[in-house]
């Protein structure tokens, strides 16, 4: 049982990982080609930022 969920646990943090690098990917993308992004905010509303300013606000790698 103890590596069935040691299993889960790596496999979950691979997922994490794969969509963090994901992410971080479009964000580039988008602050190359000047676009917005669409985020959602701590209270939950929507907004359009510029993906360069998300850019600047990723945390370090």
């Amino acid at each position: 049982m103890e590596n069935n969920q040691t299993y889960i646990s790596e496999l979950s943090e691979k997922v994490l990982k794969g969509v963090e690098k994901a992410i971080r990917k479009l964000v580039h993308e988008n602050a190359a080609l000047d676009k917005m992004m669409v985020i959602k905010d701590e209270d939950g509303n929507i907004k359009h930022v510029p993906a360069k300013d998300l850019l600047k606000n990723l945390p370090p790698q």
